[in-house]
């Protein structure tokens, strides 16, 4: 790679590479969890308690990180981090010592609801670190990280639980979460970064009515992409094998990383935003072909992945644009947070779906739909975009 390309001038940034670092350490449980309480759950509770801890705990998430990142625009990010990091490993350790299901149930929401919100956190801070023309290489290189949580995290809490069992999973997951913590947040530009002071609403960052049609979208494309594994599952069975559900994933998983690295030479915004979203779900139009070879299958899977970091890329770079001011954090936050909602909806409408039908490719069906339905949710804020880049303005919706 050339010394002058936009990685390593972003990564030879100050702090840049260590406040990455950090909070991709400290976002591992993100992938580790989920397989560290269903495994820890199948050892001590039941197959059927294993899912709702899951559930649980993503409810926590969703519920606890705009939350949090709301008292971070208000405050700073070190105390309510440090605050939620507490909560959340106190939460880890009071499951990991063999309580009832009832509670198990309280110990993964206060896990869940106290992980620090490290992609809102981060995100606030790239203007701080980097000049314009960099901040969209800074975006697309941090989703494209990303994508190593959803491949190693689960790996990690595999190899965890093999060497000490279910309980040295879910400590090493809260271990990981406390560690990158404590490195975050002793950054020099952790510590310095203040939230803006503007007029407060008791609406936050959702009085936008950009951002709320920009969640919309972000809700459908996290649909669209929660319900793939779920027929991934159902196809790797079909394939006689469900260990094939895994590399498959991981294949998807491989080829966003794969296009967040080619997306860092192309600068991204929300103006790209329809056309983006529509070559996303076109991208998963293939996987109905089902082929019999699972192989096959995990190309196909690569290509479905790699719009997805430019596309969250534009979406962050617009937000970034969008939100109103002192609210930055949070609208980040809300943006992880309907993506987790619209993952988790879509993963239950396609167990309906395969519940319904025996034919395998039909579980492939709602991704392409739902994703190309963002399409007309963001053509609005694209446009908005576009008025504000060039200097003119039109009324908001």
């Amino acid at each position: 790679m050339a010394p002058t390309s936009p990685l390593l001038s972003v990564l030879r940034a100050a702090q840049v590479a260590r406040v990455l670092a950090a909070s991709t350490i400290g976002r591992i449980p993100l992938g580790a969890a989920p397989v560290a309480l269903l495994l820890y759950a199948r050892e001590s509770l039941s197959i059927a308690a294993a899912g709702l801890l899951v559930g649980v705990y993503t409810a926590g998430l969703a519920i606890g990180g705009p939350v949090l990142a709301r008292v971070a625009d208000r405050f700073r990010q070190p105390p309510v981090m440090l605050l939620g990091a507490a909560v959340s490993t106190a939460g880890f350790v009071i499951l990991a010592q063999g309580v009832p299901l009832w509670g198990a149930l309280i110990a993964v929401l206060l896990a869940g609801l106290g992980a620090p919100p490290f992609e809102a956190g981060l995100r606030v801070l790239w203007r701080n670190l980097l000049d314009e023309e960099r901040v969209p290489t800074a975006y697309t290189l941090d989703i494209a990280v990303q994508e190593l949580i959803f491949i190693f995290g689960p790996l990690i809490a595999g190899a965890a639980v093999g060497l000490g069992g279910g309980v040295t999973g879910i400590y090493v997951t809260a271990g990981l979460q406390l560690l990158g913590t404590l490195w975050f947040v002793s950054t020099p530009a952790v510590r310095r970064w203040r939230g803006e002071h503007a007029e407060r609403h008791w609406a936050g960052a959702l009085r936008s009515g950009q951002l709320r049609l920009l969640l919309v979208a972000v809700i459908l494309v996290g649909a669209g992409v929660g319900s793939l594994p779920v027929a991934v599952i159902d196809y790797a069975e079909w394939a006689g094998n469900r260990s094939w559900s895994s590399w498959i994933l991981a294949a998807q998983a491989g080829g966003a990383f794969a296009g967040g690295l080619a997306n860092i030479r192309f600068k991204v915004d929300g103006r790209r935003l329809p056309l983006l979203a529509a070559l996303l779900g076109l991208g998963y139009i293939p996987l109905l072909l089902t082929p019999s070879s699972p192989v096959l299958m995990m190309l196909l899977a690569i290509l479905c992945g790699f719009c997805l970091p430019p596309f969250l890329a534009a979406t962050f770079m617009t937000v970034d644009r969008i939100a109103p001011a002192g609210t930055a954090a949070e609208a980040f936050a809300w943006v992880a947070t309907a993506f987790s909602v619209g993952a988790a909806a879509g993963a239950a409408v396609d167990g309906v779906i395969l519940d319904a039908t025996s034919a395998v490719r039909a579980g492939f069906i709602l991704s392409p739909v739902v994703i190309l339905l963002a399409v007309p949710w963001v053509r609005p804020v694209a446009r908005r975009v576009a008025h504000v880049t060039d200097g003119t303005d039109i009324p908001a919706p």
